[in-house]
C-alpha cells in the first residue's frame, strides 16, 4: 500500500517496485498536481484519491488504503506499507514474511531503508543514518513496514490526526497491547529524501519536534522517557545554551562522524521552534496542518 503527494519519478519507481513482487497494490494520492493518481491508473492499480476538503496526513492516507485493502481482499493477513518516494528491495517481502511469521507476537517487521543518493547532499547523509540500526526487538518503525492486519485492527489504525511520527504512536499502542516490533537486517527500501537546501532541513526537524512535543502531550504519562529529548530540544536549541554546542558536538561525533554531528547539534534549534510552535497552537486549541520539507 503506497502513499503519495507530488513524487514525480519517485512514484514511478516506488510502484513499479512494489507490481514486481506484490499483485495486490494500492495506491492513495494526498492531492497531487503532478499527475500521480493518472500515472497509477496506468499501471493498472487501484487509487485513491482524498477528499482534499480535509487535512492531508500520511496516517489518514495509511488509513484510507487499509480499509480499501480490507473491502477488496479481506483475507489479506498482512499488508506492506510504503512511501511514495522509496523503491521496495525485490528481496524484502520473502523476507519480511518469513520473520513476522516466525512468531504470532509479531505485529510489524521492517528492514533497511537507504537514501539513493546518500553522497549528493549532507542532508541525505545525515537521513542515510538515520535509517540504520541494530537488528532486534525495537520500540517503533518508520513508514515502510510490513504489518499484520490483526495487529492493525486491535489498535484501530494510525491516528488520522497526527501530522507526523504517526507510525511511533502505532507501534506505542500495539506494544502496550502486547504486540511486538522487529527491526530485521535485510535490505527493504531505497530512500530519495530529495533535500538540497537549508530550508528543507529546518521544516523536516522543525515537524519532528513538533511531533516529540505532540508525543509527550498525548502520552508522557504512560511512557516518562518521552520527556527526555523534549528537555533536550529545550535547552540546546535556546540561545543561551549555544556556547555549551561544542560539547554536545563532541558527544555526538564520537559514536558517528562530523557531518551527522553538526546536523544534531543545529537541528535543535528548529526541533525546539517545532515543539514551541506545538504548544502555542495547542494554548489556542487549534490544530498545526502538515509541515511539508518537499
Amino acid at each position: 500500500m503506497v502513499i503519495g503527494r507530488n513524487e514525480g519519478d519517485r512514484l514511478r519507481l516506488c510502484l513499479e517496485s512494489a507490481i514486481r513482487v506484490i499483485d495486490r497494490v494500492i495506491y492513495v494520492d494526498s492531492g497531487s498536481k503532478d499527475g500521480s493518481a493518472a500515472l497509477a491508473h496506468t499501471l493498472g492499480i487501484e487509487v485513491i484519491e482524498l477528499d482534499a476538503t480535509l487535512p492531508f496526513t500520511a496516517a489518514r492516507g495509511r488509513n484510507a488504503g487499509f480499509a480499501r485493502m480490507r473491502a477488496l481482499w479481506p483475507d489479506t493477513q498482512f499488508v506492506q506499507f510504503i512511501d511514495g518516494d522509496c523503491e521496495l528491495d525485490p528481496r524484502w517481502i520473502d523476507a519480511a514474511l518469513a520473520g513476522i511469521e516466525s512468531d504470532a507476537h509479531i505485529a510489524v517487521v521492517f528492514g533497511r531503508r537507504r537514501e539513493r543518493y546518500p553522497h549528493q547532499t549532507v542532508f541525505n547523509h545525515v537521513c542515510d543514518i538515520e535509517w540504520d540500526g541494530l537488528a532486534g526487538p525495537t520500540e517503533s518503525c518508520g513508514g515502510d513496514a510490513l504489518v499484520r492486519v490483526e495487529a492493525m485492527l486491535a489498535v484501530g489504525g494510525y491516528d488520522a490526526g497526527l501530522i507526523a511520527a504517526e507510525d511511533n504512536d502505532l507501534c506505542h499502542r500495539m506494544r502496550r497491547c502486547g504486540w511486538e516490533i522487529v527491526r530485521l537486517p535485510d535490505e527493504m527500501t531505497l530512500h530519495d529524501v530529495a533535500m538540497t537546501t537549508w530550508w528543507q532541513w529546518w521544516q523536516r526537524n522543525r515537524r519532528s519536534g513538533h511531533a516529540g512535543a505532540e508525543a509527550w502531550h498525548r502520552r508522557g504519562a504512560e511512557d516518562p522517557r518521552l520527556i527526555k529529548p523534549v528537555l533536550s530540544n529545550l535547552f540546546w536549541g535556546l540561545p543561551p545554551f549555544w556556547c555549551f554546542w561544542p560539547v554536545l558536538w563532541w558527544r555526538v561525533y564520537r559514536r558517528s562522524d562530523a557531518i551527522y554531528a553538526t546536523h544534531i547539534v543545529l537541528g535543535k534549534v528548529p526541533h525546539c521552534f517545532g515543539q514551541i510552535g506545538f504548544w502555542w497552537t495547542s494554548l489556542r486549541e487549534r490544530k498545526t496542518l502538515l509541515i511539508e520539507y518537499k
